[in-house]
């Protein structure tokens, strides 16, 4: 399928097997480059305005000023979706600095390199079928979450460097690497927010710690909310997580994922991890296919 497909790279719609960025590119030399993971729905880009501000966000943390508008992007993206003739699908966009001298400081002149590629993914909603096999299985890894002072961790970059080194830890095929920080509290999964549900009430690891905003994290906080269950952001200790109810991981492309096992143990998901995957279901069904 993927030979089929057309991406678009730096304004011009080519096959995929013809999309390319040059080797002096910043984003391939540094990973000095801004990325957005989006989902579309029934052709609609679900959430979009909030993916263009954590863009921005991210872009300003890397004082990468590319001149494009938000509308630019959205055209570009839109395109790409329609030259595949997809209507649900999985959207990356990438913004790099593009091509400079070959020194490690930026600068101030960017001529970005910008790549939108998109695959198709089944349909979302009330209808919807998960792009997930089972729940995963998610393992404790000694791989340690780059403190923010160090890498500011609502900054979604190109240098997935300390996933990667999450990811390379796991055993036994698992599906995903739960990170700490350096006092030893749950953070994140290398491409996930994680979750669990004790004693009636739902946690999820604070931002306050490096902890990447995810948006469908703030997502779920919200219908939470609303849905009236008690929903505490704090740190926690992996033996908290262990000893949960329910757990369950989100991203983009997962939505919500429950968590099977966390280092061997049972968990599962339960009654709030199925309300809530309803109510994100709702909500995409309302906003993207009514």
């Amino acid at each position: 399928m993927s030979d089929d497909l057309r991406y678009h790279v730096d304004g011009d719609l080519v096959p995929a097997g013809e999309a390319t960025v040059s080797v002096d590119d910043r984003g391939f030399r540094y990973g000095d480059a801004a990325f957005e993971t989006l989902r579309a729905y029934g052709g609609t880009i679900f959430a979009w305005d909030a993916h263009v501000e954590r863009l921005e966000r991210t872009c300003e943390a890397l004082s990468l000023e590319h001149g494009l508008t938000a509308a630019d992007i959205r055209e570009r993206i839109d395109e790409t979706l329609a030259a595949n003739d997809l209507a649900d699908a999985y959207v990356r966009l990438s913004i790099t600095r593009g091509v400079q001298p070959g020194k490690l400081t930026p600068q101030p002149d960017v001529d970005p390199t910008v790549v939108v590629y998109v695959k198709p993914l089944p349909r979302g909603g009330l209808e919807s079928d998960p792009v997930w096999d089972g729940p995963a299985t998610v393992e404790t890894v000694e791989t340690r979450r780059v403190p923010d002072e160090a890498i500011p961790a609502a900054a979604k970059t190109h240098n997935y460097l300390n996933g990667i080194l999450a990811r390379a830890e796991l055993e036994d095929e698992a599906d995903e690497a739960l990170m700490c920080d350096l006092e030893g509290h749950v953070t994140e999964g290398a491409t996930s927010n994680l979750w669990f549900v004790r004693d009636d009430t739902l946690h999820t690891p604070t931002t306050d710690g490096p902890v990447l905003p995810g948006i469908t994290r703030d997502i779920v906080l919200e219908i939470a909310r609303d849905a009236g269950f008690p929903v505490r952001e704090g740190r926690y200790e992996p033996a908290n997580v262990l000893e949960a109810d329910e757990a369950f991981l989100t991203n983009r492309t997962w939505e919500l994922r429950p968590i099977a096992t966390l280092d061997g143990r049972e968990i599962g998901g339960g009654p709030v991890t199925d309300r809530l995957s309803h109510l994100y279901d709702e909500r995409v069904e309302k906003r993207c296919y009514e």
